[in-house]
């Protein structure tokens, strides 16, 4: 576990209070600081967007909080054991991926996220670029480092697409599908992207990956033209504004809740969750690989998470990595 900041403590105690002030002196006490000291970080929280209220012989209280996705706002009531529980935030990165791969290295702590309000070059499937423009979105990477041979890691695309539904459905109303195997989509049109990569040896995981690129308060004017008409945010589904931070802290919770069962009990449960979410299943599509077009009836996944396409004369084409087009 990752040692809580005496800024974040005294964070957690404000927040705590919804809205009532708390003295000075309980600050003191609990947090065995000096009143100096409690200036000096209530400024800082001033600084990174809270608005606090001070008044003499009251204390302090928090009447706002900002819309970032910083390691304060983010742990600010988050109920995991490990997922989150270590953050690493940058303001603007080329790309979430790249960093986490460099800490994943480094032996970091499994349940590591490295997130950021703006990504200059974010990665998507195929080398393709992601959207990710400043304060809009959650821009995040996790990193995982499950005893499973490498060519389950599929697998858990699959796991943080449900994880992500859930908590979109959840925290915002909205209900949402999984297009295979990375997509999830709201009435037709793409909210969310995962990206999984690997560092490991021949027969063993060394970590895993998972990027996610989540389109919270886009406006529509804000999306390219090459992708507005493919694209959506949860806020256009919504209808209002959303808060990233609360909507993280419910993908990590929901995350890990199914990542604990996955270890546990293996995939079936993930997969069948995935089933009940897919957007494709029983109907017909393309599959684009990288040898051709498959057309046919999308059946199902294998428990590897392979998909499954059922052509005219019947038989069953595994798909291990393709773009779906829904006919």
């Amino acid at each position: 576990m990752v040692a809580t900041s005496m800024k974040q403590k005294m964070l957690e105690m404000l927040n705590g209070q919804e809205g009532q002030f708390v003295s000075g002196q309980k600050i003191s006490e609990e947090l065995g600081c000096s009143r100096t000291a409690i200036w000096k970080h209530i400024s800082e929280l001033r600084k990174e967007g809270y608005e606090v209220e001070a008044v003499q012989k009251k204390g302090y209280r928090i009447t706002s909080t900002p819309n970032h996705i910083t390691a304060n706002e983010v742990k600010l009531g988050l109920n995991t054991k490990h997922l989150g529980q270590n953050i690493v935030y940058q303001e603007s990165v080329t790309s979430t991926q790249e960093i986490a791969h460099r800490l994943a290295y480094d032996d970091v702590p499994e349940g590591t996220i490295v997130t950021a309000e703006e990504q200059t070059a974010g990665k998507g499937r195929l080398g393709r670029n992601w959207h990710s423009p400043k304060t809009n979105g959650i821009w995040v990477s996790l990193i995982l480092r499950p005893k499973i041979p490498p060519q389950q890691a599929p697998q858990l695309t699959l796991l943080a697409a449900v994880g992500v539904v859930k908590a979109i459905q959840k925290e915002t109303g909205v209900l949402a599908e999984i297009k295979w195997p990375n997509d999830v989509l709201v009435n037709g049109k793409k909210v969310v992207g995962i990206l999984t990569e690997l560092q490991a040896e021949s027969d063993q995981i060394k970590s895993v990956i998972i990027g996610m690129g989540i389109n919270v308060n886009t406006s529509a004017a804000e999306f390219p033209d090459d992708i507005k008409e493919k694209a959506t945010s949860l806020r256009i589904e919504a209808g209002k504004e959303l808060n990233r931070a609360s909507l993280l802290r419910r993908i990590l919770e929901e995350t890990e809740t199914l990542y604990e069962e996955y270890l546990q009990n293996g995939f079936q449960v993930v997969k069948l969750l995935w089933e009940s979410y897919a957007v494709s299943l029983g109907k017909h599509i393309k599959a684009r690989t990288l040898t051709g077009v498959k057309e046919g009836i999308a059946r199902g996944i294998t428990n590897d998470g392979v998909l499954l396409l059922e052509d005219d004369t019947g038989e069953i084409h595994q798909i291990y990595s393709a773009d779906i087009e829904i006919c």
